[in-house]
């Protein structure tokens, strides 16, 4: 899966023994980076044929990981206020599973190092991994398989599938559709997931940048910028719109930044699928900030915000509500949602899988933080499949949503590389 930095084999790096990390009782712990910990832990997990899930917040230090020794399986009306501390990971298909990653051992990392346990899980799991750690490990672990290897589709096909898109619009079938393509790409011998990961914390700080591994689900890299649901404390919910994208240019003045009327229309469509879901449940009470100008690593984006006290509205399972009817939002799919979903599925021609589904931290700390899965890539042996999509609408021009999807998958290929 990766070269990670500590495989248990005897040698010498980052000025750690490695024969003495197994075997010498004396070693201290604390002196072993970051870096060392995760490659470790996700070597152990993949071992075992565990569950791992590594993730960092917007606009935050710290870094999480947790390890599930089972995952399981979510049915569609779970109350997700309910779950025990744990993550998320769910398909972009709504008939399909979805995967729940209960938290067996849970750590957090700030300022290269593993944080001291602050809570009776970490406690426990503090113990199992210094009990571990001293083992060593003899083997290098491998990504879980595929369980589908989606075609590439070409410029072609894809500006193709953007004009039947346009034509449809045109004959009012949808006002708007959000088609996707992928992209496969090597992977260079020295490619070290830990890394990678590091390098996008670093590239993308407003986003959600995560790692996850399981066998239900394969392995999957990203950095999304995308909120769907949040829940601080179980009291404040909280969603976004984000649509429209243009490249970032280090010194913009994000005032200043012009949109187009097709960005502009297609932001306004997102809002009006989120107040669409509030009156569905008759909820009126929300506040609603924006569209303003937001960076998402090398692009600029339209955002506005949604707020709901949920104690004030006496709401207390508003996140499950909301959540079952936010997805697929028309960020990923089009609005209306039935047409342009039946429209996809005919059309383009791949299974989507986990991209432009859900993930992300439930109950840790006691909020909830879930984000459309964008910005993301699966990775097997090595290789890397990436995952892109635009918004089309009336206005779009084809040629242009094909350079959005190119800049788009840029966020993962300036971190991995490409062939």
């Amino acid at each position: 899966m990766y070269k990670p930095d500590y495989d248990g084999s005897v040698g010498q790096k980052n000025g750690i023994e490695e024969k003495d990390m197994a075997t010498d009782v004396s070693v201290s712990l604390p002196t072993i980076s970051e870096t060392e910990y995760l490659s470790f832990l996700i070597g152990h997990a993949v071992d075992n044929n565990f569950s791992v899930a590594l993730w960092r917040l917007p606009n935050d230090e710290k870094k999480y990981l947790i390890i599930s020794r089972q995952a399981e399986l979510l049915g569609p009306d779970a109350p997700l206020e309910e779950l025990p501390s744990g993550f998320i990971f769910a398909p972009f298909s709504k008939s399909s599973d979805r995967i729940f990653l209960r938290s067996d051992f849970g750590f957090t990392f700030s300022d290269n190092k593993l944080n001291p346990p602050q809570n009776p899980l970490e406690a426990a799991s503090d113990t199992w991994l210094q009990t571990e750690i001293k083992k060593g490990s003899g083997k290098t672990p491998v990504y879980y398989h595929l369980r589908y290897s989606p075609e590439d589709l070409d410029k072609a096909r894809f500006i193709q599938l953007v004009e039947d898109g346009i034509k449809e619009i045109g004959k009012d079938s949808f006002e708007k559709i959000v088609p996707s393509r992928t992209r496969n790409i090597s992977l260079s011998e020295d490619f070290d997931v830990v890394k990678a990961f590091h390098s996008l914390c670093t590239n993308n700080p407003n986003a959600l940048v995560s790692f996850v591994s399981a066998p239900e689900t394969g392995t999957w890299l990203g950095a999304t910028p995308e909120l769907l649901v949040s829940l601080e404390d179980k009291k404040i919910f909280k969603t976004i719109a984000l649509a429209g994208t243009q490249p970032f240019i280090d010194g913009i003045d994000l005032k200043a930044v012009a949109w187009t009327q097709k960005d502009i229309e297609e932001q306004a469509l997102v809002e009006r699928y989120i107040i669409g879901c509030f009156k569905k449940i008759r909820l009126r009470e929300y506040e609603e900030h924006g569209p303003k100008t937001v960076v998402a690593g090398n692009l600029l984006h339209l955002k506005s915000e949604f707020k709901v006290d949920m104690e004030e509205t006496n709401f207390p399972q508003l996140g499950t509500v909301m959540l079952r009817l936010l997805h697929p939002t028309s960020a990923v799919c089009g609005t209306p949602l039935e047409p342009s979903l039946e429209f996809l599925t005919l059309r383009e021609g791949y299974d989507r899988q986990f991209y432009s589904g859900y993930l992300g931290p439930v109950n840790v700390n006691n909020n909830l933080y879930i984000f459309v899965n964008l910005r993301c890539c699966q990775l097997v042996e090595n290789k890397a499949i990436l995952y892109a999509g635009a918004g089309v609408t009336v206005d779009s021009n084809p040629e242009q949503e094909w350079k959005e999807t190119d800049m788009k998958m840029n966020t993962l290929l300036r971190v991995i590389g490409s062939d």
